[in-house]
């Protein structure tokens, strides 16, 4: 990657899932250490209930903390009813970034074939920081993680990365 220096950035994560607690939030605790092995700084964790009020309301709070840059999000992204976080989260997009969801599905494809279709996998800009709402199965957050987002948010990738352009997500 050449002789430039690794440039740490804020992360927060943020399950989704009524069923999961500090305990038992191994998607969460896997992103967590991920996040602070890659060199990046952990810098929020919050596990929320499937309401989409809540996740909203959570992912704003993130979106607002000047230490935070990006926010991933586990879990939600599914079909069935209390699937609720491209609802959520959505609507707060000041951007879409519509390529992440067609590489995710490339790269889940490669991992899960064809029940790639059931996830519902998006990112976005929010008040100048990343998003990312990944499924919450172990397997699709490591994928996401380390064969999509991950490079993306290391600046000596090339041709280009997220990271060097994060001074200007507020241009007007």
């Amino acid at each position: 990657m050449g002789d430039k220096e690794f440039i740490a950035v804020g992360v927060a994560v943020m399950s989704v899932s009524d069923t999961r607690t500090e305990a038992s939030d191994t998607s969460g605790d896997y992103l967590a250490r991920s996040i602070s092995e890659s060199g990046h700084r952990l810098a929020g964790r919050a596990i929320v209930p499937d309401d989409a009020s809540l996740i909203a309301q959570q992912m704003l709070t993130f979106c607002r903390d000047e230490d935070i840059d990006v926010v991933i999000s586990t879990g939600g992204t599914g079909l069935t009813g209390r699937d609720v976080t491209p609802e959520a989260v959505m609507p707060l997009f000041d951007k879409v970034i519509e390529g992440f969801a067609s590489i995710w599905h490339a790269v889940s494809f490669g991992s899960v074939g064809l029940s790639t279709i059931q996830s519902r996998a998006c990112a976005g800009i929010i008040n100048g920081k990343f998003v990312f709402c990944l499924p919450g199965s172990n397997g699709a957050v490591r994928d996401g993680w380390t064969k999509v987002i991950a490079p993306q948010l290391d600046h000596r990738t090339r041709p280009c990365n997220l990271v060097e352009i994060m001074p200007r997500l507020m241009e007007r």
